[in-house]
């Protein structure tokens, strides 16, 4: 079988350049090399609450910036999680090998939690279904950021518990895909924090429909450091650090290559042209986006891709149901 990555991203709010870098511009490079399924994880989206024409606005909007971006879907399988129903089965049946402990020592969930008086069970239980997203397709490959490794440990032991304690071989322990380029753009104010629309200084977070004049307003108020030199070095120049790493994501340029090319030149010209590299990323993929999301080929992409996936989970399923024990006819 051929190396195999599964991913998605979550239509919880509208996505910006971290979102980007840390998985579109990713996802792109990863279907050329892994047979690749991308998935829109609705199901995951409300276990906080969702308005639900917004939850149905975004989740589109999620799946036209994936082809915008650059997703093909003669390459890559991409489909709604809700639109797999082996996804939540196979949820549940995992829910019954996995403990409360373990569950309550998730960062994600005490972090989504605190202060708050109620919250959903779905909260806490969520990283059982992101474990049933990637072994339910016998995954090789995850990719992931620092704050989602915790999860896919998950997986990971839930895919040996699970084969240990009914004797199969079913479930493959994914590795995870770490530290490409990209994989955590911070904030423009705050390197220590990554980019996020939630940050109440909209200077902040620059998202993928701005239009090139609030770009350019936004990265002009990025921080930098006084030592004026464009150097890669997240220890002592997180700032400066951060926007070389924004700059390799829209350029294509390697980091070494961009602190060449601005050796001895200071921040003007290298936040300039900055700016530049990434409206020109970001002008075309907006126009492919507005085109994507009026056609009706986007909801046929989705269809099939769903199809797709559903052909490929189903026996897994059914396996992992017999090995249980639940009767078959």
């Amino acid at each position: 079988m051929a190396n195999r990555i599964v991913s998605g991203i979550k239509p919880s709010g509208d996505l910006n350049i971290g979102g980007y870098g840390g998985a579109l511009s990713q996802f792109i490079q990863l279907q050329q090399d892994y047979d690749c399924f991308f998935f829109i994880p609705d199901l995951h989206a409300i276990t906080v609450p969702q308005p639900p024409d917004v939850l149905q606005r975004r989740t589109r909007d999620i799946a036209a910036l994936y082809l915008a971006a650059g997703i093909d879907p003669g390459k890559s399988v991409l489909f709604l999680q809700s639109q797999v129903p082996a996804h939540a089965e196979l949820g549940y049946l995992l829910q019954t090998l996995a403990v409360m402990g373990e569950l309550g020592r998730m960062t994600q969930y005490k972090d989504k939690s605190d202060g708050k008086s109620s919250v959903s069970s779905a909260l806490f239980t969520y990283p059982v279904l992101m474990a049933a997203d990637v072994l339910l397709y016998r995954t090789t490959h995850v990719p992931v950021g620092d704050d989602q490794l915790q999860h896919l440990e998950l997986a990971r032991d839930l895919a040996r518990r699970f084969n240990q304690r009914f004797g199969v071989e079913l479930f493959l322990a994914p590795e995870p895909i770490i530290g490409m380029i990209g994989s955590r753009i911070m904030g423009l104010d705050d390197p220590s924090a990554k980019m996020s629309k939630s940050n109440p200084n909209t200077n902040s977070c620059v998202m993928l429909m701005d239009s090139p004049e609030l770009i350019r307003r936004k990265f002009a108020k990025a921080v930098t450091d006084s030592e004026g030199i464009v150097r890669y070095d997240w220890e002592s120049k997180p700032a400066v650090s951060n926007l070389v790493e924004i700059y390799a994501v829209f350029s294509g340029l390697s980091v070494e290559e961009i602190e060449r090319r601005y050796d001895g030149k200071g921040y003007s010209s290298f936040k300039s042209e900055l700016v530049d590299v990434v409206i020109e990323k970001l002008v075309p993929l907006q126009a492919r986006y507005h085109e994507w999301i009026g056609s009706p080929e986007l909801d046929r992409i989705l269809k099939e891709g769903a199809q797709r996936a559903a052909a490929e989970a189903a026996p897994v399923l059914a396996e992992a149901k017999r090995a249980m024990g639940f009767a078959s006819f």
